[in-house]
């Protein structure tokens, strides 16, 4: 029998395995002929022989169960993974669907743990701000169940881009320095300063207790979905089994209390239908246009949002701009583009020549489509259903302003305007004759927004062009397109 010895923590690189198991493969190895280990100990058992590693084909779910299973912690993982290549290359067909198969079963049990472990590093980890002689610095322990901190270390680069931060933990440590991730060694407990203490972790004391439901507690379920074992890592967890003792009293006295203020957006919700019922305004100019849309229920987007975002700008502006709906900083305030693509559009409108002050701003759709996410709520493109049932509120804004050039920002606004699904990327930069006049299409400046920094360079440019392409049609003849 033979010994195979591998490093200890394989989440970086399942190459020494895949490698090792080849080459026994090759030797023509049965499972009980050799032993897979990580543990680095001495042992009697003969290393295994020098041999080419031959290829070998496996399904597809094999590759993905291994490098899941490969990260969990039981010293027979190994062996399993060898027991089911053995048996793949001797012609058991269809074994990864046999999920009453004893190997199969164990291996995804432990691609489910690793899964979930994933999970709970991503939902669990409490980050703190401590000083260096770099500045500020993210400090945060961790203890996963799994070696799974490489792979869940691109989640907090993605995530926290642009913070300097360290995650600690047991199995090793992963730093971001705003360009690279790198990976140490482990570090076996905290020291004081990576617990999330002072005033991050009263914050998350505090959200966590006015967050906490009494009349919802439902401790099994709670225990589930926040394991005790990473409790002492949470700031939040020291407050538990307090508010678990108190959780009678609370909901006694959630009951006998008054009810809450409504939140704002249910204050204007109300406002709009108690407008609708009472009068339907003369739609004789744009404050007209803009009262009656207030109360619009053509569509079912009218019953979420906070408030209908009319558009802005001059009452005879030359041009007119008209982008897809209304964020969730746009709804709120009730204006449109003033959250993080209305900045890049003033920058970009700046560098083309073009005064905001000067255009009229709106949307082809004027409610807020979105998917509630937690306390989020997270854009979500209107359909074709909704952008037709708002056209009605866009004709009248361009029959008012009469522009001379309606510059439609990405394809919801090209919908409108055109009554036809638009190719952005192939059309953008011409002019269109339509039913409301010339219109230049181009992207929206929230497509910039998602682009890596790259390509955001890049793209912004030609954005920038197409808007200084409006600045010269304001100014004198230009070329329409059929």
């Amino acid at each position: 029998m033979y010994l195979v010895s591998l490093p200890a923590d394989l989440s970086a690189d399942d190459a020494p395995f895949r490698d090792a198991a080849r080459r026994a493969l090759s030797l023509n190895l049965a499972p009980e002929k050799v032993s897979f280990s990580a543990n680095g100990e001495a042992s009697l058992l003969g290393p295994l022989p020098d041999a080419k590693a031959a290829p070998l084909t496996v399904p597809p779910g094999f590759v993905e169960l291994m490098e899941l299973a490969i990260l969990h912690r039981a010293a027979e993982r190994y062996d399993l993974l060898y027991q089911m290549l053995w048996r793949l290359k001797h012609g058991e067909a269809g074994l990864l669907a046999r999920a009453s198969d004893p190997c199969v079963a164990r291996l995804q049990g432990y691609a489910k743990a690793v899964r979930r472990d994933i999970h709970k590093t991503h939902a669990f980890v409490r980050f703190s701000e401590v000083q260096d002689n770099m500045g500020t610095l993210h400090l945060a322990f961790f203890e996963p169940k799994h070696f799974t901190l490489r792979r869940s270390a691109p989640f907090f680069r993605d995530r926290f881009a642009g913070l300097r931060w360290r995650i600690e933990t047991p199995v090793g440590t992963v730093n971001w320095d705003r360009e690279t991730l790198s990976f140490g060694a482990a570090v076996s407990a905290p020291s004081e300063p990576t617990r999330a203490n002072g005033a991050s972790g009263e914050l998350w004391q505090t959200y966590y207790r006015t967050t906490f439901n009494p009349a919802r507690l439902r401790i099994d379920a709670m225990t589930a979905e926040m394991p005790k074992h990473y409790w002492r890592n949470l700031p939040e967890a020291a407050q538990i089994q307090k508010m678990i003792r108190e959780a009678g009293s609370r909901e006694r006295t959630m009951l006998d209390s008054a009810p809450s203020p409504a939140p704002r957006f249910a204050e204007r919700i109300a406002e709009r239908r108690a407008f609708a019922e009472e009068t339907q305004a003369p739609l004789a100019s744009l404050e007209a246009i803009k009262q009656s849309a207030g109360a619009c229920t053509r569509c079912p987007l009218h019953a979420g949002a906070t408030q209908a975002v009319f558009g802005e700008g001059p009452k005879d502006a030359a041009l007119m701009l008209v982008g897809e709906q209304p964020g969730d900083q746009e709804d709120l305030a009730g204006r449109p583009f003033v959250g993080p693509a209305g900045q890049l559009l003033d920058q970009a409108l700046k560098d083309a020549g073009i005064a905001r002050s000067e255009a009229y701003v709106t949307n082809a759709v004027k409610h807020f489509k979105y998917e509630p996410r937690g306390k989020r709520r997270i854009h979500k493109k209107p359909n074709a259903g909704e952008v037709s049932a708002c056209r009605w509120w866009l004709d009248a804004e361009i029959a008012e302003v009469r522009p001379q050039l309606i510059v439609a920002l990405g394809a919801t606004a090209g919908l409108s305007l055109f009554g036809r699904q638009v190719s952005v990327m192939k059309e953008r930069g011409q002019i269109f004759e339509s039913a409301q006049g010339r219109v230049l299409l181009t992207v929206h400046p929230s497509y910039l927004l998602r682009l890596p920094p790259e390509e955001r360079a890049r793209e912004y440019g030609r954005f920038v062009a197409d808007l200084a392409i409006a600045a010269r049609v304001l100014s004198g003849p230009v070329e329409v397109a059929a």
